[in-house]
């Protein structure tokens, strides 16, 4: 009788162990499946009980296959400790919703554990499509066809102010021309600049 009721207390905080209940739902052994917005089908692979823990995403589609990782320490929060599956079901709903899979949040964490510390997010940390700042010669490429429009009318003004100086040198000289002709005609030609400045003056 003493070994029955044993056994039986021991089956009684086995139930109420978390870590057996985690062992028991399979969540090393019985990967995650989903399909992304795009049609690729990717499987979720969860490795590490301890410090950290990783989650290796692989997807395969029509045209391309690719793969990424997270790290996190989930274990603290409290939501995860009592059902850990769905700590990374919650993940897998917002991954299944994006084209690529593995071009999701830098770091995700589930909406059972949002009140939880940063700690039990999942952080990306391997993989091909590592997130970039934007390089900002694409913004001096979008500001380039303004400053080129500006410096096109700039120089437009300026040869039409070229322009308009040569046009009035060329016109000077025969007014002064056919003031020193008519002064040569009927001055003498000790006084040839004065009347050529006063004929001028007229024909102003």
């Amino acid at each position: 009788m003493k070994t029955i009721a044993l056994l039986t207390l021991k089956v009684k905080l086995d139930q109420n162990n978390p870590n057996l209940r985690e062992t028991r739902q399979s969540i090393w052994d019985d990967p995650i499946k989903f399909t992304t917005k795009n049609k690729d089908k990717c499987t979720m692979i969860l490795t590490g009980q301890g410090e950290n823990m990783k989650l290796r995403l692989s997807c395969e589609g029509s045209k391309r296959s690719y793969w990424c990782e997270y790290v996190g320490k989930p274990y603290t929060c409290s939501a995860f400790n009592k059902n850990p599956r769905h700590y990374f079901v919650q993940i897998m709903w917002i991954l299944r919703k994006l084209p690529n899979a593995c071009q999701g949040p830098r770091e995700i964490k589930p909406n059972m554990c949002r009140k939880a510390t940063d700690d039990s997010r999942m952080i990306f940390s391997a993989g091909p499509y590592l997130r970039q700042p934007q390089r900002p010669q694409r913004l001096s490429a979008h500001t380039r066809p303004n400053v080129t429009v500006k410096a096109l009318v700039k120089t437009t003004r300026a040869s039409e102010k070229v322009k308009t100086t040569a046009q009035s040198q060329t016109t000077a000289p025969p007014t002064e021309s056919t003031s020193k002709r008519m002064a040569k005609q009927y001055c003498w030609r000790s006084l040839n600049g004065v009347c050529s400045f006063v004929i001028g003056l007229f024909r102003n």
